[in-house]
């Protein structure tokens, strides 16, 4: 079973080698690990620790956001992770989808509280029948993937729906610490907080990887 490293591990090698990195890749991974070192000492707030995380990760990823946010954030990271899968020469992103997340990632694609039409049908900018619907096909889309063994498609879906806990947090849709979600904010910090270092230590394992600028490069006058 692949094992994550800590923070102090993470940030100890990316000291070693970032001269070895490119610009690009230097900010990124510097920027990811201030977030996820800050994570790791929310132990005892689920919230917090959830939004640092999502921010670690996004940190890692982002080239253009309003680009990203154009074309849907769920595509730019799908696309993401499939590079990284492609690298993955240790199967550390597989390891966490079929031996140590097998279960929980059935529960958050089950959960209709993750999936996003269910809202819009709250909200009433979706017919109230209809998000049933679409979460039956995606559920089933969801399974099939599962019983594939294909993991480019469960990972797409689980942060898909985690990008829906992420909207509901972020945006004030969420009390803190609230009782009612409890369950979904945990099982989303367990993901993250494994996937995130885990999608650091790939990145530095392949500085040779063209990864693209940062958004919002150091400017100095």
């Amino acid at each position: 079973m692949a094992v994550s490293r800590s923070y102090p591990e993470l940030k100890e090698r990316q000291r070693r080698e970032r001269h070895t990195h490119a610009p690009g890749l230097a900010l990124r991974v510097h920027r990811a690990l201030s977030w996820y070192g800050r994570a790791e000492q929310e132990a005892d707030d689920l919230d917090a620790r959830f939004i640092f995380l999502w921010i670690a990760f996004n940190a890692a990823y982002a080239t253009d956001i309003n680009a990203a946010y154009r074309s849907g954030a769920q595509g730019a990271f799908v696309h993401f992770l499939g590079v990284l899968l492609d690298l993955d020469r240790q199967a550390r992103l597989a390891d966490m989808v079929w031996k140590q997340f097998s279960g929980p990632i059935r529960g958050l694609i089950e959960n209709k509280f993750l999936f996003r039409d269910f809202w819009d049908s709250r909200n009433g900018t979706l017919d109230p029948d209809a998000w049933e619907r679409r979460f039956i096909v995606e559920r089933g889309r969801a399974r099939r993937a599962l019983a594939a063994s294909e993991t480019l498609t469960v990972l797409g879906i689980v942060l898909d729906r985690i990008y829906t806990l992420r909207n509901q947090v972020v945006h004030g849709g969420s009390t803190w610490d609230s009782d009612v979600n409890r369950e979904q904010v945990r099982d989303c910090v367990r993901f993250m907080g494994e996937l995130v270092p885990v999608i650091i230590e790939i990145m530095m394992d392949n500085p040779q990887t063209v990864w693209g600028s940062a958004v919002y490069p150091v400017v100095k006058d």
